[in-house]
């Protein structure tokens, strides 16, 4: 399976996109801002346009507090990590709302703001996304591909 970010607008503060499942549209999804000359701030910068391999990682205090987390520990099983990031390492996908959340990952949610770069109902389209790929991590079959039809860098 491939997920597919369509970076499609940013700002000075975040990234936001249109998150596909092999080429059909599932969420929006946002990330931190490009920055000039792709000079990596750490949690300011959002990750190089390309394609990762995805796989679980089950160890950390951010796994921990999703294990014992009310609204995921009936199914979370491990947080998805997008593997071998330029100049990047702890790069997952995973709830939330604004741009301080973010810190480099990339956060997925049903509804978006654009006029203030959020995006909502994030718990459940994560609970949601994760029901569906969950078995292709197990297969060792996820890949995520970024693009940036924004300007990236650009842009």
């Amino acid at each position: 399976m491939k997920i597919t970010v369509r970076r499609y607008m940013h700002n000075d503060d975040a990234t936001l996109s249109k998150v596909e499942l092999d080429g059909e549209f599932f969420c929006y999804g946002l990330e931190d801002q490009p920055q000039p000359d792709g000079v990596k701030i750490p949690n300011e910068t959002r990750i190089p346009a390309g394609t990762y391999d995805i796989k679980f990682r089950k160890a950390g205090g951010m796994y921990q507090k999703y294990m014992t987390r009310d609204w995921c520990k009936e199914w979370f099983e491990g947080h998805l990590h997008m593997q071998d990031v330029p100049n990047f390492t702890w790069i997952y996908c995973h709830p939330g709302n604004t741009n301080d959340h973010t810190s480099g990952c990339l956060l997925i949610g049903k509804t978006r703001n654009e006029d203030e770069f959020t995006i909502g109902s994030s718990r459940a389209c994560y609970t949601d996304f994760c029901r569906i790929v969950y078995p292709h991590v197990w297969a060792d079959d996820l890949q995520i591909e970024y693009i940036d039809e924004d300007g990236g860098y650009n842009g």
